[in-house]
């Protein structure tokens, strides 16, 4: 068989990531995923953005010298949000499940046992994961909201609505966590420290 005819076979197989440079999207719009085009600045590719943006920082974090718990938990976020983003490039389709939402929720309770409860509130800091950790608690709030705003104008699942809100709680916990892992405590605030 000819190197045409494996590119032809390939290309006809769906081989998407062959060609990166496809020029589509020069007059501003984007293809979903059943084929459709969408303006590059829709409620549905703002969202896709956030959640993209959000595995980036994930992927920063990853670069850390982190807890193999925490690490694996967030590899499985990792792929959790490509299921996700697919959810979103494909309208209607559901593809993350409540089993996903509840293990986030189960890790949320294992790594918060044994934390001491908090009396104040914390300032995102100490370690440099602990760090990354609330910045990627931010951006995830921030896809909770263009996520929330594009629901109101085509409905989203409900199993994806809530994986996201659940993934901020389980980062600002990480952050907790990872600080101890690095031996620091929060960084509370001091409410009115630089009051006059």
């Amino acid at each position: 068989m000819s190197d045409n005819q494996n590119n032809t076979d390939s290309e006809r197989k769906g081989n998407r990531l062959s060609k990166i440079v496809t020029r589509t999207g020069d007059a501003g719009t984007t293809g979903l995923g059943d084929g459709s085009r969408t303006t590059k600045d829709s409620l549905r590719i703002d969202s896709i953005g956030e959640i993209d943006e959000l595995n980036s920082g994930l992927g920063v974090l990853l670069c850390e010298e982190l807890p193999a718990a925490v690490r694996a938990a967030l590899l499985d976020v990792q792929h959790d949000l490509f299921d996700l983003g697919g959810e979103l490039c494909l309208p209607g389709m559901n593809i993350i499940k409540d089993a996903q939402v509840a293990r986030l929720e189960e890790l949320a309770d294992e790594f918060n046992t044994g934390l001491p409860m908090l009396k104040e509130f914390i300032l995102p800091g100490g370690t440099r994961a602990a760090a990354l950790a609330h910045l990627s608690r931010t951006v995830c709030r921030r896809a909770e909201r263009s996520m929330v705003r594009l629901h109101a104008a085509e409905p989203l699942s409900e199993p994806a609505r809530r994986y996201i809100n659940r993934l901020s709680d389980l980062l600002f916990i990480l952050g907790r966590v990872l600080n101890r892992a690095g031996g620091r405590g929060d960084v509370l605030w001091q409410k009115g420290k630089n009051a006059a």
